[in-house]
């Protein structure tokens, strides 16, 4: 009777934990397209006509990037997120290529609708 009462309390055990595991999301600094357009927003009016510096509504945005890609899955989809909108407007290259420096950060991702995204380490 003891063996059997010790198997059923690993067996809830077991339950419970598989339980929490699911409902643990899968990584919690897993970045979303979403919040990479957030970032980004502000940033759009100048990459398509801007010209000198970056607002600074749109540095902020691009340094809370940065700061949200630091895995390579973070930043595969960011690069993903960012190539598909690229796609969709015109923006200057020499603007979105000079957009981290001019803001005084390092973007480990590219602004370019041409960018291979498998390449990202």
């Amino acid at each position: 009777m003891k063996y059997s009462s010790r198997v059923l309390v690993s067996a809830s055990t077991m339950a419970a934990l598989i339980i929490l595991i699911l409902l643990v999301p899968e990584s919690e600094g897993a970045i979303s397209c979403s919040d990479v357009i957030k970032d980004l927003r502000p940033c759009v009016n100048y990459l398509k006509s801007g010209s000198g510096n970056p607002p600074s509504a749109c540095c902020a945005g691009a340094s809370s990037l940065a700061s949200a890609t630091s895995t390579t899955a973070d930043k595969k989809t960011a690069c993903s997120c960012i190539k598909s909108a690229a796609q969709k407007m015109t923006i200057q290259t020499q603007l979105a290529q000079a957009l981290p420096g001019n803001c005084g950060i390092t973007l480990s991702v590219q602004i370019s609708p041409n960018v291979d995204c498998s390449k990202i380490s």
